[in-house]
Parts: C-alpha cells; structure tokens; sequence
C-alpha cells in the first residue's frame, strides 16, 4: 500500500486547464482515468487527508504509485480522450459496464452486391444497416418472417447462394414466394437494392407512406376485378401490420429517442436503455456493473453515454437522448454527441406527459435487471469466495490466490510442441489475458524443459516491468535473466499471479519453481494437479495434497487445469494443421498467396514448376528475376514427393492435369 504523498506532484506543477489524468500502479498499469476542467482543482482533492476521501477512492490512491496528465483544449476534447484511455488501459478502478447478455440486431448487408438480412451480435460493421438490438434472437426472426411476404429480400448464407446459382435453381424461400431469388437472376440487382432499401426504410418507422401506397394498389387491383393481385395485397398490409404491432407504440409524436434509466446500491448499478424509434420501441438493453469508483447517478450516466455512443455515427446516435440525471459537463457530452451524429443532440430530464411515465417503466426495468443479477451473483459470488478460501488453506498461503495462472504443454508425439497460459481473476475466467507459447530453445518431447521455458519466458515479461521502476536488478537473478526490449506500452503480463498452477506432477512442478528461483522471484506460490488422481503437488514435497472430492477448492483447480488443456491443444491443433497443409513453395522467403497461386496457375503444377528455367519463371505476372531465382533454389533444395498411385489398380498417374490455382501441393492430380 503506497503513500499517496511519495508521488504526490509539486505545487505550481499541475496546469489550471482542461485535461485527462491517469494513476498508475507500482507495476505501471494503469488502474485510473478521469477528466477534469481544471487539472489543478481535480488532482488537488485526491491528495488530502485519507480519512476525508471516499472508501473507494482511498483504496484507488493508496494502490497507485504515480499520477500523470494530459492537457487538452476543451471539455470535448477531454471527454474523447478519457473515452479513448478507458477503452486502451481497462483500468481497474473505472466503472465498466458488463452487458447482460450479447444482445442480437436485424441487420441487412448494404455493403454487399446482394443485400442480405440477417441475425448479427458483436462489434458493428461498416456498411451493414443495424435495427434493434432485441431481446432475442426469434423475435427477429419472426419480424422478418413476416415482411418477407412483402419484402422478399435475400436471407442465405454465402454459401448457400452461390450453390443455387452454379445450379440454376433457387432454395425453398424462392420457390414460396419470400426470396425475390437473385442467385437465379429472377431480379437484377438494382432491383434487389431497392428491396433492401424499402425494407430499411420500412423498418427505420417510415411505415404510413408505405401502407397508404399499398391499400391504393389493393383498391385499384380490385376496381380493375384483378381480385387475386388484391387479395395478395391485403395480406400484405396484414403481415406489416403484425410486424409493426411487435413494437408498441408508446409516444404519439413519432419521436426518435434513447431512454436511460439507472438502478443502484452502495456496490453494484444496473443501466436500462429504450430505444424508441418512429414513437415505437425498436430495441431494449442492459448493463450492470461494480462502482469501484465514487460515482453518483450523473457520473453513471455518462459512462453509459460513453460506452454506447463511443463507436456510433449517423442516425445509430438519436437526436433526443432523455436521462435520469444531468452529468456534470452536459454541454461538452451533448456537443459530443452531436459530433458523432452530424446534427444537434438533445440531453435531458423529461419533466411530464408520455416521456416521463415511459421513463418511469425503464426505470422498473433497471430496478428488476439489478434484483435479478444481485439473486444470480449471490450464490455465484459465495461459491467462488470459498472455493478460494480452501485453496488457500490447502496451500497454506497467506491470502486467497485472487489471480491464478495456469500453464500446460501440448505436442503431438513430440511434434509441434505448444504451451498455453490461462489466467483466473476472483475465480473467474479472464480470457482476454489468456497467452499462447511456441516452443523455441529445443525440438522433441520434452514436457519437463518445455514447462521451464515457459514459466521463464512469462515471468522475464514481468520482470521487464519492475526492471522499468528499479524494483528489479538483472543480477538478482540466477543465470543473468535477460529481459526483452520494452516499447512503452503497458503489458499484460505486468501483473503477477498469487498461485500459479501447473498441469501435472512433481518434475513439472519442480521446474517451474526452478525457474522463478533463477529469476530470483519468491513471492509467487506454485502448485501442480496430476490428472491420474487429482493430486495437489507441491514444490518439494514427497506426498501430495489431497483435497476432498467435494471440495470447491478442488473444482475451481480442475477448471483452471482443463481450460489450459483446452486452449493448448486447440493451438496445437491449428499449429499441426497450418503445417500439414504448406508445400514446398510455403518455405520460399518473401512470396505471398498471390504470387504462389500464379506460379501453380500458370504451370499447372508444382512438378512442372520445378522443371522449368529461370527465364520461364520470370514470365509469370509479377515475378522478377531475383524472385525466379530463389524460387528455383528453393524447389531445388526440396525432395520431391512420390508420382500418385490408383489405389484400385495400382497404375502410376502421370501429372498432366493442371492443379488448381490455390494448390500448394507436390502433385497436381487428385488424390
């Protein structure tokens, strides 16, 4: 625990301006962002008297080791760039939004030749039109069911498409009606755009224009005794009329808003968001989080603002947005947002009328989401504390291991050896930390110095860190420990584990301890779980520990141990995979996909390629002299593969088919 005063900045030292602050860590990380209008003011009130802060914001200055700033010119300028750091740093002591679930969006593909509409989760594309986000998946597909009848825009996969049109033949929604089947050529693709637009448009809540035009057809096709045109027409305007009665209307003026709505204790906020689009609610979310910082309603509000509207341009960012409270600067968030839509952003409290009561059912929304999360996290959060508590008294370690490393080696009978590293924060997964070695000082099996290599590779990257702060001397270490170069940048690897976990038994866990000996780190406890029985081991001891099959303590290891089995052999895997597939051109320096597929197209073969001179290399588009030339020492250098042989009667397959562009490989023929 630092004193605050030991870094505190000198006075005069900090600027009286706009500007964005972070406090760091004793291993540099970053575990705090914030903004200020005056740098002076703002920094000034976390360097007082600890009794008179907040307990967050003790426990956030006592955890840091030093504080530097930004200056900027605006308030703006400062909201963006606080934005910006929180997203790069993920720093501990800001509140951070963790949604409920991966809420889905309708989104059509404007981007592509062919349009399609689609389910999509996750970041936002360019170019892809989003509606929503719903609740779930099938109340989009039920949506789109019905306006298929009238908007027959393409739904199939890539795949799908370009198989019905090899075939000439459209799939089954062509067949009924709810495809206009532009794989066939059915529709042109101007016609299908315009498809796609209407559906968009239709969607967006431009709905009267739309029905009104329709019911005129429907009459005219009637006048004209065109009865089953009309008839096709009215249930048009049926299946519309359902889609639209899917989303409620619930204010009368055809407003576009977002409505926010905030829910919290002393520990824990839970955020509901309304997006009402065209007087209809189009879309619904949820976030909850810790307040690991000091934060009041207003100060929620804006890191909400900030998570939803970070990456948003356009028409996505609403031009009224209705809170529960203002945030401090609502002039420099509205300006914000407004920049982010192109057009003025209005920020506000609604004070009466349709808003008011709608706001008010957000607000429930968010009450119930924080109940519900609090009922989930109860038992979960319980569960995981004791399971920490028994490894900890199993272990006999001073505190419970918070963060929890675990390595193992995968190989393939010696073969592509790999290493995985998963890490375990508070007993949950934290995979954006997990890490993935290549074996590099030796080949063959060899689990034992595969695991030292490991441990010691991961903690020299630590190292670096302290080295960066002179809490480290390179000849503390065993062996010289030798550091990488550093880039500036704050690593992952900085923070160090409280237990690190090894899967298997006593020589695996004897060389991992050897290895953070000869680093000269002491502080990091070690552990391994045999499979045969679930054994704990532990460095120098003849028995193992044997924790009870019931234990939580012992089923928190296994999952640890069992997702570094996993995530090793998936890279193993893929490892094996990518070098089964290379061929002989692979191994040749500096020559990409395009240029191999022109050597193989324009040859026919890797065996006729081989054959032939340097001057008929060079008439390939896009390959030079000195690239024929390595290219021929390359092939010459490989031991050609065996002629292809028919398994059923034995005879040698001469290579005279041509290969397939993308080909890589020894022969041209079949297999």
């Amino acid at each position: 625990m630092a004193d605050p005063s030991s870094y505190r900045p000198e006075p005069g030292q900090i600027p009286d301006s706009p500007g964005v602050y972070k406090f760091r860590d004793e291993h540099r990380r970053v575990i705090y962002v914030g903004k200020a209008k005056s740098l002076r003011q703002r920094l000034a009130s976390y360097f007082q008297d600890l009794a008179g802060l907040h307990p967050r914001t003790a426990t956030m200055v006592t955890t840091a080791a030093s504080v530097e700033w930004t200056v900027v010119s605006t308030e703006v300028e400062a909201l963006q760039l606080e934005y910006s750091w929180i997203k790069e740093f993920d720093p501990r002591f800001n509140v951070k939004y963790r949604d409920d679930k991966s809420y889905p969006s309708l989104a059509v593909t404007l981007n592509e030749q062919y349009p399609r509409v689609q389910v999509m989760r996750g970041p936002k594309k360019k170019g892809v039109r989003y509606f929503g986000p719903y609740g779930h998946a099938w109340a989009i597909r039920e949506t789109v069911d019905l306006m298929l009848r009238v908007f027959p825009v393409r739904t199939c996969s890539a795949g799908v498409f370009k198989r019905s049109a090899q075939i000439g033949r459209p799939c089954l929604l062509g067949y009924i009606g709810k495809c206009s089947a532009p794989c066939v050529g059915r529709v042109t693709p101007e016609e299908h755009r315009e498809l796609a637009e209407d559906f968009c448009d239709f969607m967006a809540g431009r709905t009267g224009t739309y029905l009104s035009r329709l019911e005129k057809e429907m009459h005219a096709a009637a006048e004209e005794m065109e009865y089953e045109k009309a008839a096709r027409l009215r249930d048009d305007i049926g299946a519309l009329r359902r889609a639209m009665e899917k989303n409620a209307v619930v204010l009368a003026d055809a407003t576009d808003a977002d409505l926010f709505a905030v829910a919290e204790d002393e520990l824990e906020a839970a955020v509901q968001i309304f997006h009402v689009r065209g007087g209809r609610v189009r879309g619904q979310r949820g976030w909850v989080t810790d307040k690991v910082e000091a934060v009041d309603t207003a100060g929620l509000v804006e890191h909400a603002l900030q998570q939803l509207y970070g990456e948003e341009k356009g028409e996505a960012v609403p031009k009224e947005v209705l809170v529960p409270a203002l945030p401090e600067d609502t002039a420099a968030l509205a300006q914000w947002l407004a920049d982010r839509r192109g057009s003025q952003v209005s920020l506000r409290i609604p004070q009466r009328g349709d808003k008011k009561a709608l706001m008010e059912t957000v607000h429930r929304n968010a009450q119930q989401s924080l109940a519900l999360h609090k009922t989930k996290r109860a038992s979960d959060l319980t569960t995981r504390s004791r399971a920490l508590e028994e490894i900890a008294g199993a272990l006999d370690l001073d505190g419970a291991p918070l963060r929890i490393e675990c390595f193992d080696i995968s190989h393939l009978q010696g073969d592509d050896v790999v290493a995985s590293m998963v890490v375990f924060e508070d007993g949950l997964a934290r995979k954006s930390e997990y890490r993935r070695f290549a074996i590099k000082t030796f080949e063959g099996q060899d689990d034992v110095r595969s695991m030292h290599e490991v441990v010691s590779r991961r903690f020299r990257r630590y190292l670096q860190e302290k080295l960066k702060t002179g809490e480290w001397d390179p000849q503390d270490a065993v062996g010289g420990g030798e550091v990488p170069e550093d880039d500036g940048r704050p690593k992952r690897f900085a923070y160090p584990p409280q237990l690190v976990v090894v899967d298997g038994g006593q020589p695996q866990v004897a060389a991992a301890k050897r290895a953070l000996e000869e680093l000269g780190i002491d502080d990091v406890a070690v552990c391994g779980l045999a499979k045969r029985l679930e054994e704990v081991w532990l460095p120098g001891e003849d028995d193992p520990v044997v924790l009870p099959r019931t234990s939580e303590g012992l089923y928190l290891l296994q999952r640890v141990r069992d997702e570094a089995h996993r995530f090793a052999i998936q890279y193993q895997r893929g490892k094996r995979g990518k070098r089964l597939k290379s061929g002989p051109l692979d191994e040749v320096p500096g020559l990409g996909e395009s240029r191999k597929q022109a050597l193989v197209k324009h040859f026919g073969s890797v065996k006729k390629l081989r054959q032939a001179t340097i001057d008929q290399i060079c008439e390939v588009p896009g390959i030079g002299r000195k690239t024929a030339e390595t290219v021929a020492a390359a092939l010459a250098g490989a031991v050609p593969a065996g002629p292809a042989v028919n398994t059923a009667t034995g005879e040698i397959i001469e290579d005279e088919n041509p290969a397939p562009a993308g080909a890589s490989s020894e022969r041209g023929t079949e297999q």
